[in-house]
Parts: C-alpha cells; sequence; structure tokens
C-alpha cells in the first residue's frame, strides 16, 4: 500500500515536468532557442555567470563575447592629453649675435627685449619728415654696391697698393660729395678734410691683425693709466666687423678724443666727453633726472675746467642692444639727439636739459635760461643699414662733431673706421 502511493506521486511529478517543457536530460524535445521569462530579466542577468572559455568556443566566438561583455561595462573619462611645461632652453644663434625669437616672447625675456628694441627703433620711422630731401651717396655703376663695402674696404685696409689707393680715393670722393650737398642744403659745413679717411700703413694693419689673434685673446694689451682702464685682446675683438661695440672701448676711445683736443686746443672744440656709465646713473627709477647721483661726477677740481665753459658736451646712450648719442650743445643752444636708425626720444632730451640747468645752478650759483634753446632729432645723419655698427656710427658723430665738421660719412666707411679706431686704442693717441 505504501509502495502504491510512492508510486502514484512519482507519477504526478513527472507528469508536472512535462507541462513545464521538462529539461535537456529528461526530455529529448527540448528546444534550446526557447528561454523562459526570467532568464532575459536584469536581475538574472546580473547574476548570470560570464564564462570566458577559449576550450568550448573558437577565438573569433571568444573575441566577439569578450567584446560584447566589455561592451556593457561602465566606461570611464577619456584621459586628456598632458601638455607640457615651455622649457627655456638653448637656441640657435643667427650670423650677427641674435637669437631666433620665442614663439611666445612673453615667456623669455630676452626675446621680449629684443622685439621691444626692434619695435621701439623701426617704428621711429614714422616720425621722419618725408618732406625733406634725404642726402644720399652715389656710386659709379661698375663700382657699387657690395663691392664698394667689402672689397673696396679689405684693399683699403690691407695695403698701399694702387689698388689700396683707388679704394681710398673712392671713399673721400664718397664723403666730399655728401658735404657737397650739405654745403647746398645749408650754410657753415665745414668741408672735410683728408686726415679723417688716411688708409693705414702695413705696418698698423699688421699690429691691427696680430691684436684680433687667438693668441692674445687673454692678453692685456693696453692699459690706460688715466682711467684705469685695461683692455684684452678679447675685448678689442668688439673692434672686428659683425661686432657690436662693448662700453670698455667705447670709453677708452672717448678718453683719447679728449686727450687729442688737449693736445690741439685749437683745432678742435672745447668738449666734455661722458662715459657710457653716465646717463644710467642720471636717471631716476621713475624716469626723471636724479642729479644728486652725478653730482660729483663734475666737480671743476676732478675736472680741471668748468663744464659750463665746454662748446659741447657728448652723453653716449645706451638701449638696451642700441647705441644713440645725445648733445648738449651750448654753441649752437640745441639739446641734439642723433640715432643711427633715425629713433626719436624726447624723454632723454628732456632728462639733459633738466640736468644742465641744475649742473650750472649748483656749480656756478647761477640760473640759465634754456626755454629758447632748440630740442632737436637731428635727421640729416648718415644712417646704418645692418644690425651691428651702431655703436661706431656714434663714434663717429662724436668724432666729427668735436671737430666742428659735418657727418660726412656713410655706411660704406664702418669698416675702415673699426680698424683705424682700433689702431688708435693699441697706440693710446686718437688722430
Amino acid at each position: 500500500m505504501v509502495f502504491f502511493k510512492w508510486a502514484l506521486t512519482f507519477q504526478g511529478a513527472l507528469a508536472s515536468n512535462r507541462k513545464r517543457g521538462g529539461s535537456k536530460r529528461c526530455n529529448p524535445h527540448f528546444n534550446h532557442k526557447n528561454k523562459t521569462l526570467h532568464s532575459n530579466s536584469l536581475v538574472f542577468q546580473r547574476f548570470k555567470k560570464l564564462r570566458f572559455s577559449s576550450m568550448d568556443q573558437s577565438p573569433e566566438k571568444a573575441s566577439s563575447s569578450l567584446n560584447d561583455t566589455v561592451s556593457r561595462l561602465p566606461r570611464h573619462p577619456d584621459s586628456k592629453l598632458h601638455v607640457p611645461k615651455e622649457v627655456q632652453a638653448p637656441v640657435k644663434h643667427l650670423k650677427f649675435g641674435l637669437s631666433i625669437p620665442n614663439p611666445n616672447p612673453n615667456h623669455d625675456f630676452l626675446s621680449k627685449k629684443l622685439s621691444n628694441a626692434k619695435k621701439e627703433a623701426f617704428g621711429s620711422f614714422k616720425y621722419i619728415n618725408k618732406d625733406k630731401e634725404v642726402v644720399t651717396v652715389e656710386e659709379d655703376d661698375e663700382d657699387s654696391g657690395s663691392w664698394l663695402m667689402a672689397d673696396a674696404l679689405d684693399k683699403l685696409s690691407l695695403n698701399h697698393s694702387d689698388n689700396g689707393s683707388k679704394a681710398y680715393n673712392k671713399l673721400l670722393k664718397s664723403a666730399e660729395r655728401r658735404t657737397n650737398k650739405l654745403k647746398d642744403s645749408g650754410p657753415q659745413v665745414k668741408v672735410v678734410t683728408h686726415e679723417l679717411f688716411v688708409p693705414l700703413t702695413k705696418d698698423e694693419l699688421a699690429e691691427v691683425s696680430h691684436a684680433f689673434s687667438a693668441e692674445n685673446k687673454k692678453k692685456i694689451l693696453v692699459s690706460h693709466e688715466n682711467s684705469s682702464i685695461d683692455i684684452r685682446g678679447e675685448v678689442l675683438q668688439c673692434l672686428k666687423p659683425g661686432s657690436w661695440l662693448n662700453d670698455e672701448v667705447i670709453n677708452l676711445y672717448l678718453e683719447l678724443l679728449k686727450e687729442r683736443e688737449n693736445r690741439e686746443p685749437k683745432k678742435f672744440l672745447k668738449c666734455h666727453f661722458f662715459n657710457t656709465f653716465f646717463y644710467k646713473k642720471l636717471v631716476s627709477s621713475e624716469g626723471g633726472c636724479n642729479y644728486k647721483a652725478v653730482k660729483r661726477w663734475t666737480s671743476q677740481r676732478k675736472l680741471g675746467y668748468c663744464l659750463f665753459d665746454c662748446d659741447k658736451i657728448f652723453v653716449p646712450i645706451h638701449k638696451d642692444i642700441h647705441w644713440c648719442l645725445a648733445v648738449i650743445n651750448k654753441k649752437d643752444r640745441k639739446f641734439q639727439y642723433l640715432d643711427s636708425l633715425r629713433g626719436r626720444d624726447g624723454k632723454v632730451l628732456n632728462t639733459l636739459a633738466n640736468y644742465f640747468v641744475e649742473e650750472v645752478r649748483d656749480k656756478s650759483r647761477q640760473d640759465i635760461d634754456i626755454s629758447s634753446w632748440e630740442r632737436e632729432h637731428v635727421e640729416d645723419l648718415p644712417a646704418q643699414k645692418n644690425g651691428f655698427d651702431c655703436g661706431m656710427f656714434m663714434l663717429k658723430y662724436i668724432d666729427f662733431y668735436s671737430r666742428g665738421l659735418s657727418l660726412s660719412f656713410g655706411q660704406e666707411h664702418m669698416r675702415y673706421f673699426r680698424s683705424r679706431t682700433a689702431k688708435e686704442i693699441l697706440r693710446l693717441r686718437a688722430d
């Protein structure tokens, strides 16, 4: 009886399973495509075990299955590229010592300085009065252009041969033609003298060449006792073509110009030559005139003469990478500014005007009226055509003005003037 009840219970359970669709083991007609409702639910998928068995699947199917699974996983935000910081690294240098500007000059101090200087220099062209005639030096067709600036000057600096004499005459005629044009444009222009363009002798050229050699780079070639300036070979090399002039060479040359005046006072104007550090000391941090800083520079005991008695007072101006000149011209009652790039700077003239008033008041106990003095930006002057001769132009402005001469030279004379200046410094005598 018990066995019969158990059999009936088993049959009922089996029948119930058949009604529900059976299983793979018990029902041979089980359809694998039929899925129960709960198999598609999110709850079931969450607890469903992922299988990545390469033994049961082909590589293609395994890869497809893996991709499908990964696509259902939450995605993280894409990583952002790291922006590298700008590095101040060495840059390539160009021919004349300039460097290639940084694309972003705000992060490069030197490039910013260079950019500002160039803007200031070339921006000044808008102030040039175009109604006035620009005096130019014309050359013969067969000998003009680069030959005059290179070959002729090389020959002039190398020997006294026939070719050297021709080059010398060429340069002299060039200066005389400019002088004649200046005479036609206004009175009181002195004719240029031949002694300003005398070619160097073979011995002088050999002396300059030897001073520029590498073996003399660290040697002291010249010692000027009165100014305590020593010139080493590496310092003198700034007078080689293509180089910027430095403070030592400029200051020593100005000392030699004063000594030249003392030797021949009747031949030259009475002048005072401030060194390259004067103007920096004079200008205060606010840009005004700080007379107290330079008050003791010009005592009569120190100079041996009264500054107010000078016809012209020369003040070198250094603007980062460019040399200019300012002149207190008492003889002509002017404050003058000379820039070989035709720049203008009214602040310099105002500063020197205030300085001169303070200087006269302090040294002579008198007040000078400068209201009628002209403040001139000299426009009719020789202009440079490269990026390195500004210092040489400034020295020759001083040289010619101290003689009372017009500025009868040009860019084509610069190479010769460099060799001549080196010779005069080596011999501690300006001609």
